[in-house]
């Protein structure tokens, strides 16, 4: 019965563990590029433009510049490189991903030095001027999952789907219908029942006794 659960769950281990084997690791590095405002320009524009900046940070006019930079294709960069800003500083994150902490701080800082260079090219209409705040660092740790933490959601993925099977196999099983005993009529079938508690037969019996010659 519990044959289905045990299946399940090995299968998921099994396909867990081969997921850990076989898929890349991946490592992220993040820098930072800060947006001043030009003097004379209102301070508080700042934080507007690097919402902007922030935007265009993974767009084409960006990426293209920054592909020679990194060394990687364009896809890769659409793929691997992120930007966020935040609500309440003029500051951009700018981060990378990849299978080795040292191509993900690359491409970081490639994406991060072509938008400097966009911005700056425009500083003149938009009164503000990016810099590097910080440089992006290759990381030692990995973000992905490790091999083990994989191989632990491959048994309770197949623990979850064998329970399933189960309760659909029990509940396909629905139980057979009580015999209902049918009383026989056949013994009744020549027995009137009269209020005396004599029948039929009882009656037919008596009245030739009295009618035989004594």
């Amino acid at each position: 019965m519990w044959w289905p659960l045990l299946l399940c769950a090995l299968a998921g281990t099994l396909g867990g563990a081969g997921y850990g084997l076989v898929a890349d690791r991946e490592y992220a590095a993040s820098g930072y590029v800060v947006v001043r405002q030009a003097e004379g320009s209102d301070p508080a524009g700042a934080v507007g433009n690097a919402q902007a900046f922030g935007r265009i940070a993974t767009g084409d006019a960006v990426l293209t510049t920054a592909q020679a930079d990194a060394g990687v294709t364009l896809a890769e960069l659409r793929d691997g490189v992120r930007a966020a800003t935040s609500p309440d500083a003029p500051m951009i994150e700018i981060t990378g991903t990849a299978t080795s902490g040292a191509r993900a701080a690359e491409m970081a800082n490639a994406v991060a030095r072509a938008l400097i260079a966009y911005g700056n090219d425009a500083a003149e209409s938009t009164g503000a001027r990016l810099t590097v705040f910080a440089d992006a660092q290759p990381s030692a740790a990995p973000v992905s999952s490790t091999p083990l933490v994989r191989l632990a959601v491959g048994l309770v993925a197949g623990l979850v789907v064998g329970l399933l099977v189960l309760l659909v196999r029990t509940e396909g099983r629905d139980p057979a219908p009580a015999a209902t005993a049918v009383p026989d009529q056949t013994a009744r079938t020549d027995r009137t029942d009269r209020p005396d508690g004599t029948d039929r037969a009882d009656r037919t019996d008596r009245a030739l006794r009295s009618l035989s010659p004594r």
